[in-house]
């Protein structure tokens, strides 16, 4: 379906509404956040057919970024073309934003405040729970045969030992799944019980393409879009300002961001801490921060673009700073998401149908499981042995936050509260 040859499906004011308020209640992770749009979008309004809903959904999954907020952005297009689709991507995040922006100023202005640094720690010690529950679902999702353990224990081997780099290790995968995918096609496919050869695709919906100048046009328009945000902070605060490194760095992430947020964390502790834009714990308490809060889990880095600013501000003050540095971090890392739809989206039949790209999904799938793995115990380490003694009373809400996502099923806002519930209770009574 082209934009040029398509109709609005739903008035432009009825699916803004519906989108504005589905920004203040997308919490539950991507897979929550997916089956709601499901069950409100296909069974109760009927604005997407079942099966445009699942291979909107195979596209997003090809790419680097968040992609439940993709998939928003890719239904509002399809509903009500940019405008819709710039419409729904926008307010999937704004409420998550503002959030954002409050609590990264608590934790930077008030964690020092023993009662808010209570909270913080029990908050800490779950995200050691949420991540490791994580990397359980990741690996059911993920592992679907044999070979594919081999993608995860060579990126945890390459990232923990060698210190091979998240993006080199994305590159390695996707070539080696489409290499495997040569000789054993199988693994990346469905197949008939018994038979190696893979079933082929249920045919979509036939519709013109666009030429390929579509994808050019819409590549410049975003790469002028970007240039007219991030060019000004570079001429103006010059290229060692933590606010110039912070528009740079976070122009690359969005690229190599295939697994969401747990798999780009790797990514950016390795750049972050080394640099001292954060530390360790901070890390872990901007993970809890962003599981409270509604829309992506990747807005986790916003609150690594806050706290840098925040602690490097130059000659602005820390407050105006961090939001700076907050605002220009989600406005580099979601812009691509945009603009990969709206290049993506009219060609969507042929590439949910090219199994070579499938491949490599699927192998780079493989390897997050591995680089989950890592930052798990990387975590790990530094929360229940911050200063080489252990912390008993982080392992103590770890293991009990543990048990209660796996046995109880509790929500992720109610689990991080109730973890920062029982840190204010140990910091009074200690």
């Amino acid at each position: 379906m082209s934009e040029e040859t398509a109709t609005p499906r739903v008035p432009l004011k009825v699916a803004f509404l519906y989108w504005f308020q589905l920004g203040f209640i997308n919490f539950g992770g991507p897979a929550g956040q997916i089956a709601m749009m499901h069950k409100n979008l296909v069974d109760t309004r009927g604005w997407i057919s079942g099966q445009a809903f699942l291979r909107a959904l195979n596209f997003c999954m090809l790419l680097p970024g968040p992609e439940a907020h993709q998939l928003a952005v890719y239904i509002g297009w399809r509903l009500n073309g940019r405008l819709g689709g710039a419409i729904a991507g926008l307010c999937f995040l704004l409420p998550s934003v503002a959030l954002m922006l409050f609590l990264s100023w608590l934790a930077a202005a008030k964690g020092h405040v023993p009662a808010v640094a209570g909270v913080f720690h029990g908050i800490a010690a779950a995200v050691v729970a949420i991540v490791v529950e994580a990397l359980f679902r990741l690996s059911k999702k993920s592992l679907r045969h044999p070979a594919l353990y081999a993608f995860a224990g060579g990126s945890f081997i390459l990232g923990q030992f060698f210190g091979v780099s998240f993006p080199m290790i994305v590159l390695m995968a996707g070539l080696g799944g489409m290499a495997l995918a040569r000789v054993r096609p199988d693994i990346f496919c469905q197949t008939r019980p018994g038979a190696k050869e893979c079933l082929p695709e249920e045919p979509g919906d036939a519709a013109p393409l666009p030429p390929l100048t579509h994808v050019v046009k819409t590549v410049g328009a975003f790469a002028a879009i970007w240039a007219a945000v991030v060019l000004p902070v570079l001429a103006c605060r010059g290229m060692p300002d933590t606010l110039s490194q912070i528009a740079l760095f976070f122009s690359k992430a969005p690229f190599v961001t295939f697994g969401g947020a747990y798999a780009v964390l790797a990514y950016i502790v390795d750049h972050a801490v080394r640099l001292d834009w954060l530390t360790q714990t901070e890390m872990l308490l901007g993970l809890g921060l962003a599981e409270t809060t509604p829309g992506p889990l990747i807005m986790v880095t916003q609150f690594v673009g806050f706290i840098a600013a925040w602690k490097q501000p130059g000659d602005l003050a820390p407050l105006a700073a961090g939001i700076a540095g907050g605002l220009l971090t989600t406005f580099t890392m979601f812009l691509p998401s945009f603009m990969f739809v709206f290049a993506g989206a009219p060609y969507i039949e042929a590439i949910t149908a090219d199994r070579r790209l499938g491949a490599a999904l699927t192998g780079i799938s493989g390897a997050v499981v591995g680089v989950v793995l890592k930052i798990g115990v990387y975590f790990a380490w530094h929360t229940f042995f911050p200063s080489g003694e252990a912390d008993v009373f982080a392992m103590a809400v770890a293991v009990a936050a543990l048990a209660a996502l796996v046995r109880w099923k509790v929500s992720m806002h109610v689990l991080v509260g109730l973890s920062g519930a029982a840190g204010l209770m140990w910091q009074m009574i200690r």
